[in-house]
């Protein structure tokens, strides 16, 4: 799928059949996170891969948002190995993170698999729950699967609807 392809046509799936993520998709998008640009190249993101029936389980626990998806990523940072922006306020950690999860999501969608990043969840719960070391946080959970009821290339009506360039941009 072209580029341009994937960031129309990507969404955030609400409903997945449960079929599983093949082994081969999975590994394109997990080594497409690898690739995400991080802050002086710290890499301190990890992504953990839960699909066992009781790690679902335990992301049921934390947040309503899994949709029945057969595979959930975590995406941690560790927060001893970040880059201190000049003023000592802002960290590297959650934006680095994010440009990781930012990769995951449309590799995903480059490979035929629908996704949704999720945020609503505690995630002091979430690394009590998983057993994180204490230098990591978890930034958020992004569902893996296959759509039950949007067809791939279909995404959602709103999905299309978007402010125009002239009110999210400006030029200096």
């Amino acid at each position: 799928m072209e580029f341009n392809d994937v960031i129309k046509n990507r969404y955030a799936c609400k409903k997945y059949d449960g079929t599983p993520v093949a082994k081969e998709a999975l590994d394109a998008i997990l080594a497409a996170g690898r690739l995400a640009p991080t802050a002086k190249n710290l890499q301190e993101h990890h992504v953990y891969v839960i699909q066992s029936e009781e790690g679902l389980k335990k992301v049921d626990e934390l947040t309503p948002c899994r949709y029945g998806a057969p595979v959930v990523l975590m995406v941690t940072y560790d927060k001893t190995n970040v880059f201190t922006y000049p003023g000592g306020v802002a960290t590297s950690g959650i934006e680095d993170a994010t440009i990781v999860a930012t990769h995951l999501c449309l590799a995903a969608t480059a490979n035929g698999v629908e996704n949704c990043w999720l945020n609503y969840f505690d995630p002091a719960k979430a690394k009590a729950l998983f057993g994180l070391p204490e230098n990591e946080e978890v930034v958020l959970l992004m569902d893996l699967g296959h759509a039950a009821d949007v067809p791939a290339g279909q995404p959602l009506a709103n999905h299309a609807s978007r402010k125009p360039l002239t009110e999210t941009v400006t030029y200096l």
